[in-house]
């Protein structure tokens, strides 16, 4: 899949999300989003880089402590 496809599948995600809302608005929008992908995209890195948060920081470009708060804040450790 490449990055233009996830992308769109993104999009079409948010795009149902408003469609749900019905004239609502939506709050604290960025931070759901955030909060949504970034689990399961720690949860992926963390199972193909078997576990080693070391490398798994480093494939994300983030600092292993960051890295160790995050699978925390996420109850992924």
């Amino acid at each position: 899949m490449s990055k233009k496809q996830i992308e769109e599948v993104i999009r079409h995600s948010l795009e149902t999300y408003f469609k749900d809302l019905r004239g609502a608005e939506p709050d604290q929008l960025h931070d759901m989003m955030i909060q949504v992908m970034e689990k399961p995209l720690l949860d992926v890195v963390m199972k193909h880089a078997d576990g080693n948060q070391s490398r798994a920081a480093t494939w994300l470009g983030l600092n292993r402590n960051t890295l160790r708060k995050k699978l925390t804040d996420h109850k992924l450790l």
